[in-house]
């Protein structure tokens, strides 16, 4: 039964999306950077409870980013719909994220099963992502004047950007080689 205890957690922050969404999409701002603060939280307690017991899943391998990705998206919507964030923004975010589902989804069917590998530039482009969020949020409830804003917006573009690039190169190189070890392992007629 606790082994279940991380999901659950994890569960509980996927319902935490439409409230931050909500409050955002209110102007609650200092309620919506509550909540993306117990999601966070959360995000530890599951990981850590996972960890440190060996109570680790596939279930909870697929929903933990899962529920991180909705969370971050859904700020950025909320974010962008209310002019907080540029325009062109969220679609480069959303972009990105579906550039790397629909490149391992055809990956799986053309190519065959793989094991998600989140690369560095992936994990710093998520980081800075959240930090562009938070900062948002930061500004808009307590600090107008928070210094860096320019700085981070432009970061958060040319990471999202460069981390995409990056997986379509790498894919596209491991799938090429894939394909060829494929073509020579089989007999010729």
């Amino acid at each position: 039964m606790w082994r279940h205890l991380p999901n659950l957690i994890t569960l509980l922050r996927i319902l935490l999306v439409l409230p931050a969404y909500g409050l955002i999409e209110a102007r609650e701002h200092a309620a919506a950077l509550a909540v993306v603060a117990v999601a966070g939280a959360s995000d530890a307690l599951d990981g850590f409870l996972a960890k440190r017991f060996g109570w680790q899943s596939r279930l909870g391998g697929l929903l933990d980013p899962l529920a991180d990705k909705l969370l971050l998206l859904a700020c950025f919507l909320g974010l962008t719909t209310t002019g907080a964030l540029p325009v062109w923004l969220f679609p480069l975010v959303i972009g990105r994220d579906l550039l790397i589902v629909c490149g391992a989804v055809a990956y799986h069917n053309l190519i065959g099963p793989f094991e998600a590998e989140p690369t560095r530039l992936s994990k710093l482009t998520t980081v800075v992502q959240i930090v562009c969020v938070l900062g948002e949020l930061m500004r808009l409830a307590w600090w107008p004047g928070l210094p860096g804003r320019d700085v981070l917006l432009g970061l958060t573009t040319v990471l999202t950007l460069a981390s995409g690039l990056h997986y379509v190169v790498t894919w596209s190189l491991r799938a090429r080689r894939a394909l060829h070890e494929r073509q020579r392992g089989t007999p010729k007629p």
